[in-house]
């Protein structure tokens, strides 16, 4: 057994068993890392690509959903300033989304609206309840569909060079209806977007800068940002499809290689797994880092703690299945109820859609985090999640 709690031998399957998903082809390679009680075990195993140099502690990936959690943290860094509240209407700052309108019918033609029944407010935005989000269908079945990919609202697969500037950004999002009541369900991914142009405006700086100055300096998070410079490219992972094989961006010539027009606050991130490890140490740590406390715990647990009602996850359309013993809080998915041996009642954390995840237990002072290069869809874990996640639970061993 390790300092931390941790079995050798059984850290020695977890590496075997990931290193199976890298044989067989099904990742070019893949960082894992699991930290208990201070001590921490970080393996690379496999190659950027396959004709590529060995995968690194250190190398960069895009990270895209796991942006999520940071910027709901820098808009609770907002609020403990009193920049923002939690109930109040997002009107002030965002006048673009005063006075919506919301579809009758979610699938029909965007003229055929009704008044919302209210504001959005601060709190719909992080729990995504807010009334728009990504709608779960083959491409261009709906007209707001067709219309948000018109207006290059960027919500598919993240690609840095498609939306335009924050303050374009949202006005073309405000000429848009909304396709719920706002409180009414859980909608995914925009709210993510809507907050990143919030905080810039709460704070008085792009959201780029607000991150650096406000979490990514203070940890010491070297490697994490809206684009990798030219100095480290060569760390940069080759990004895949879900097959493993076919290319979704090249390091050479990536669309991570310059600053973007809009610094995506859903999903635009890069990052590699000891930066992450440690905002998630923050996180765990109930706000407190080597850098000073920079959230209260108060924030962190409101972060951490399922927000949503019954009728809201009822009213969540195909996510609704997952909800069953899943909440949602800040930025993060919770876990209500177990579901298998690395899913226990109070884990809470999130995957990224390009390929990495990151979850954790604070009953066992356990962080989990894996990170590949290959696009993997976020509300149905595929098995090498959940064997990671399975693995590090049974590696615990006091």
């Amino acid at each position: 057994m390790s300092g931390g709690g941790l079995s050798k031998s059984r850290l020695g399957r977890m590496r075997d068993v990931m290193a199976g998903y890298v044989e067989r082809g099904e990742v070019p390679g893949l960082v894992l890392a699991v930290s208990r009680h201070g001590e921490t075990v970080i393996e690379p195993i496999g190659a950027t690509d396959p004709a590529g140099p060995p995968i690194r502690d250190d190398t960069i990936f895009r990270i895209s959903s796991l942006t999520k959690p940071i910027t709901a943290a820098a808009v609770l860094m907002c609020v403990e300033e009193c920049k923002l509240r939690l109930d109040e209407p997002v009107d002030r700052l965002l006048p673009e989304l005063a006075d919506r309108v919301v579809l009758r019918h979610p699938e029909g033609p965007l003229t055929d609206t009704v008044p919302a029944s209210r504001p959005v407010t601060v709190r719909d935005l992080l729990t995504f309840v807010w009334g728009f989000g990504m709608v779960i269908a083959p491409p261009g079945t709906h007209p707001i569909q067709r219309a948000t990919d018109e207006l290059q609202l960027g919500q598919g697969m993240p690609d840095p060079t498609v939306p335009p500037s924050p303050d374009e950004w949202i006005r073309r999002l405000g000429t848009l209806p909304l396709i719920h009541q706002p409180g009414a369900g859980w909608m995914y991914n925009t709210g993510s977007d809507v907050l990143g142009v919030l905080v810039a405006r709460a704070a008085g700086q792009p959201l780029d800068e607000f991150l650096r100055e406000r979490v990514f300096e203070p940890l010491a998070m070297a490697d994490t940002g809206f684009s990798v410079p030219d100095s480290s490219l060569a760390r940069l992972a080759t990004g895949y499809l879900d097959d493993g094989v076919t290319v979704y961006d090249a390091a050479a010539d990536s669309k991570w290689r310059r600053p973007p027009a809009f610094p995506s606050g859903a999903g635009g991130l890069v990052s590699t797994v000891p930066d992450y490890l440690k905002f998630s140490e923050l996180m765990l740590r109930q706000g407190t880092s080597a850098g000073g406390r920079l959230l209260s715990r108060a924030s962190v647990e409101l972060m951490t703690t399922d927000q949503l009602t019954a009728g809201q996850k009822r009213e969540s359309g195909p996510f609704a299945g997952y909800f069953g013993n899943h909440g949602w809080g800040f930025g993060v998915s919770v876990v209500t109820e177990r579901d298998g041996i690395g899913e226990p009642a109070g884990r809470f954390g999130w995957n990224g859609g390009l390929g990495s995840v990151w979850y954790v237990d604070p009953r066992e002072d356990l962080v989990t985090i894996l990170m590949t290069g290959s696009a993997k869809f976020v509300l149905t874990p595929p098995d090498i999640y959940r064997d990671f996640w399975t693995l590090a639970a049974a590696a615990i061993d006091d």
